[in-house]
């Protein structure tokens, strides 16, 4: 075998060993997804009974009305073909579920909406996410000061990116308020 192949094999733990409190991968993913679908459904019972209380909600307030009204639009327009989108949006992923209980969207078709999701998105961020630390830690276990370097330049992007994001979104407050 191909020294750079058997690397890269070795980036995911192996599914049937223990990893994590001496379950397997493959039973802690699986539980993660379990955890991620009881919360979408909790999510969904909590706007459900607030329903109109919601906009005066902590929750609410936060993200303002302007913001609850563009998700309730997405809602209304797509249903519960929303909720499975939302899972691939973030600042819709916790935010729907809320709003699509408020809404009573048809449970039944939430709960297949919210289970097609969670089997979709959480093992692609399973398995990729733990891939990348796996890697990084094989990276720094090779090279420290590489690794180091690719951390500092992970953090940077990301905070590039945060501060792109706030200057731009202040930018189009600030042209909202002009007009």
């Amino acid at each position: 075998m191909d020294l750079q192949m058997w690397h890269a094999t070795i980036a995911v733990p192996a599914p049937t060993e223990p990893f994590f409190l001496g379950m397997p991968y493959w039973l802690v993913g699986a539980i993660l997804i379990l955890a991620l679908f009881g919360a979408f459904q909790v999510y969904y019972w909590v706007g459900r009974k607030l329903g109109e209380k919601l906009y005066e909600s902590r929750i609410g307030v936060k993200l303002g009305r302007k913001r609850i009204a563009k998700i309730e639009h997405v809602v209304e327009r797509w249903g519960a073909l929303a909720v499975y989108g939302c899972f691939w949006v973030p600042m819709l992923r916790h935010t729907l579920p809320w709003v699509a209980g408020a809404l009573r969207v048809s449970y039944p078709w939430y709960v297949v909406a919210s289970a097609l999701g969670c089997l979709t998105w959480a093992p692609m961020w399973w398995f990729g996410l733990t891939a990348l630390v796996w890697g990084w830690l094989e990276l720094a276990a090779r090279s420290p000061a590489t690794a180091a370097v690719a951390a500092v330049l992970a953090v940077g992007l990301v905070g590039w990116l945060t501060v792109r994001r706030r200057r731009r979104r202040r930018a189009t407050e600030d042209e909202a308020l002009v007009s």
